[in-house]
């Protein structure tokens, strides 16, 4: 999977549904589903650009380290499909079955993050080999 793109594109419909809800849902959503809208929305933007990070170190690593991190980048993305995904759902009072699956993003965020920790241990300026 090239990340720079997805990256890109999750980044891209997190400014565009921000706006949707700053400007188009301030009087059709509760204060609570809009926070929770935003949450969701922030949370796709970070990782959005987690994944272009990971799209640009794939390119400049070598290919271990490239593999290794496309687990990183499997993992923000499950994180964004269902912890963003499941509140925007939840949000528009679609089936309260997603409610778990939230929970189950947010942990892919973690898992990400310490896995990329993991991959990128060790690493530094010295090691860099454009």
């Amino acid at each position: 999977m090239n990340w720079i793109p997805t990256g890109a594109v999750f980044s891209g419909f997190s400014v565009l549904l921000g706006a949707v809800g700053a400007h188009g849902l301030k009087n059709i959503l509760s204060e609570q589903k809009l926070k929770a809208f935003h949450t969701a929305t922030q949370y796709m933007g970070y990782h959005g650009l987690a994944l272009i990070l990971v799209g640009i170190l794939c390119l400049h690593l070598g290919a271990d380290r490239a593999k290794a991190l496309k687990k990183v980048g499997i993992l923000f993305l499950a994180g964004i499909l269902m912890f963003s995904g499941s509140i925007y759902i939840l949000t528009f009072d679609g089936p309260r079955l997603f409610g778990p699956v939230t929970p189950l993003g947010g942990l892919s965020f973690i898992a990400g993050w310490f896995t990329f920790a993991w991959v990128m241990r060790g690493h530094s300026n010295k090691n860099y080999n454009p």
